[in-house]
Order: structure tokens, then sequence, then C-alpha cells
């Protein structure tokens, strides 16, 4: 059997790579003959550097930055060359995800997108030609200020006094936008930002009442900070005239693709636009028995530009069949099969801790590829079986 393997990473437990390895070994337990292809996929989050810059030759410079709650972290952009043109890659999920935020500060009324920014002015000082950055897996929702000010943009309050803004529970605090401080590198660079095309920054679809719960906010939080993305909307439209609050993209990493658009002219893409560029996989899949693909969660989100769902997609134009693997089965996953995912399971074995589940999430991906494979190989000697008996008594199934 073919079998080519598309996955995701599982968000603060395994990269795109790692889970891909694992489910070949649990395929390999089965049977040592099938031709298994691993393709790790990334969606602009966690690995999107790595990927990038392995793909192109290029190499990683390791940067210490303002991470997410506003203490230095180590971190990492790349830099590589094409057509003579240098183009740095930024990871918003090393500088800024929500791995850098623990357990106990979890406040996207607090985190702050600063580090971005710095990481912005590094890469230009490093000579970077063009800036390509990757919004997912983030830890914040600041729609972006705290990156822009590290750029150089100053927020002032009602008096005309330049404040310093901390986060999206203080984006009220602004009253007007200065860019005159800006670095004037930022403007006359492009800057590509590969995102979730369908999250915008406000509304009941915005990014505070979608994701906001997952970063940590309670329902008042949840309140608050859309009532100051719907704020921050209005500041970008009084700045650039240039309506983003519910621009595709614009909610993003936090609202930070609102941000880079506004504070920085960066033009947004739909994540799979730009990753395929560099990530080709539907040759791969065409020529493939079966496909595999793999994320942290599956849930009635995935069919909104998920890895998963791109990949079945992908899939069902070749007439594939596919099997998802996850950490957790959410609300609504049956809708998945109405968008080309054929089975989907989750490799948890047992009620567990998170803590648990992250740790062992390799050797649990690895055991329930096994058990799948087994079942479908029983299901394969049954069909093979049932042929035989039918071509020796002469009937024929239609």
């Amino acid at each position: 059997m073919r079998v080519v393997v598309v996955p995701s990473g599982f968000k603060e437990s395994l990269s795109a790579e790692e889970v891909g390895h694992a489910i070949k070994k649990g395929i390999k337990r089965v049977n040592e003959n099938h031709k298994v292809t691993v393709i790790p996929m990334v969606d602009g989050g966690e690995g999107f550097v790595e990927t990038i810059v392995k793909l192109k030759e290029g190499h990683v410079i390791s940067t210490n930055v303002v991470g997410p709650v506003g203490e230095a972290i180590d971190s990492f952009f790349g830099i590589f060359t094409e057509n003579g043109v240098k183009t740095a890659v930024i990871e918003m999920a090393a500088i800024a995800g929500l791995r850098h935020v623990p357990q106990d500060k979890r406040n996207p009324l607090e985190t702050t997108t600063y580090g971005v920014g710095q990481t912005i002015i590094e890469a230009l000082d490093h000579g970077a030609e063009r800036i390509l950055i990757g919004c997912g897996d983030s830890g914040t929702s600041d729609g972006g200020v705290g990156m822009a000010q590290a750029v150089g943009v100053q927020f002032k309050n009602a008096e005309g006094k330049k404040i310093f803004v901390e986060g999206g529970g203080e984006i009220d605090k602004i009253d007007s936008v200065d860019m005159s401080a800006l670095d004037p590198r930022v403007l006359s660079t492009d800057i590509d930002v590969a995102v979730n095309w369908k999250n915008v920054l406000c509304g009941k679809k915005g990014v505070a009442h979608v994701f906001g719960p997952q970063k940590g906010a309670s329902p008042e939080d949840v309140e608050k900070l859309s009532d100051n993305l719907n704020h921050l909307a209005d500041l970008i439209f009084k700045t650039t005239g240039e309506d983003l609050s519910r621009a595709n993209g614009s909610g993003a990493s936090g609202g930070l693709g609102a941000g880079l658009v506004g504070f920085t002219g960066a033009v947004l893409h739909p994540r799979f636009d730009i990753i395929r560029k560099y990530i080709e996989i539907s040759d791969a899949i065409q020529n493939a028995d079966l496909v595999i693909t793999a994320e942290g969660c599956i849930d009635f989100q995935t069919p909104n530009d998920k890895i998963p769902s791109e990949v079945a997609r992908i899939a069902k134009s070749h007439d594939k069949p596919v099997i998802a693997f996850a950490g957790t089965i959410g609300k609504k996953a049956e809708i998945n099969y109405k968008n080309g995912i054929d089975a989907f399971t989750s490799i948890i074995p047992k009620p567990t801790t998170l803590e648990k589940s992250m740790t062992d999430a390799s050797k649990w991906l690895q055991r329930c590829t096994e058990s799948a494979f087994r079942h479908l190989a029983i299901g394969i000697t049954l069909a093979e079986a049932i042929k035989k008996k039918e071509t020796k008594s002469g009937k024929v199934r239609v």
C-alpha cells in the first residue's frame, strides 16, 4: 500500500515532522512493505521557520526578545536568499506563541506581541529585503499593538500624552496613533503574512469570541477584549482609511493580522497559498492509495482552513480516502465527514492529564496508528476472501 502522511503538529507537544514519523512507525509495525511518504505540513504556526528555511537551504538566527508575558525569551527567525532577494522568515509562535505563556499566566488581556516587532527590526538589521511572517499558535490577543510599538508606532491618550500599551486589555486607553517615528525601513519592505483567511478581528465570530477562551479569557474578558479590538479597528480606519474590522485574516494570531496591515503595510495571504509555494503535496496524494493527516484537535473549526481539511480537500479532488488522527475530538467533529475526512479518531487511550497527553503523544500516536492499520488489514483480508469466494462460485457483486 502506498500511504502519504501529511500531518500538522500537535501544539506544545510534537512538531509536524515528529507526528509524521510517529505515524510512519505505527504503520511499519503492521506491514514493513507499506510505502510511506511523510510530508510535514505547517500552517504558519510552530515549525514554520524550520520548514521553510530547510526547504530553501537558508539558516536560522538566534534572538532574545520580549516574550508574550513581558519577560525575555530566547527565540529565532530564518534567512534565505532566492532570486537575489534576501528573505527573513518569522514565526509568530516562536516569539509570542501559546507555549511561551505558562498556564497560570494565560490572560489575553495582558499578553503582548512586542517581540514580533523586535524580530522584524532585527531581520531588517540583518539586511532582509522581504519578510515572510507565519501567524498561528499564538498566545496573544493584543491586535498587534505590542508589535507596532516595537517598530516605532506611538500611541497617545485623550490628553495627547504618549502611552505604552501592555496587552489587549489596554487598547481602550489609546485615543490616537502617531506613525511619525515608525522605522522607515518597515514601510519600504515587502511584508507577506500567512494567515487563517477565515479569522476576522471583530464581531461575534471575531477572534476574541472564537479564540479568547482557549487563551485563558473569562466571559467578561472576552467582552472586554472584543470591545477593545473594535476600538482598534476604528483607530486603524482613522489612521489609514482601511476598514479591517471583518477583513479576511484580520483576526489571525489575536488580531496581529490587522496590526501588521494597519501599522506596517503588510499584505495578508491565505496561509496555504503561501505554503504551497514551498511544500507540494498534490502529486504525492494523487499517487497514494491512502492519505493520513493529523492535528492536535479535530472539531467544528477544523473545516475552517485547518491542515486536515486542506489535505482532505486535495485528497478528494483525486478520489483518495482520508484518515485523521487527533489528540482530542471536540464539539461537532462529525462535520468533518462532510468535508472530506472519511474517519477520525483520538490517540488518547484512557482518561489522563494534559501534561501526560503531551508527554506520551508520540507513543500513543504510534499505537493508535498501528491499531488503525490492523483494523484496515482485517478489512483488506475480508475483501480479498469475499472476492475469491465470489470468483470461485461464479458470482459477481456489483
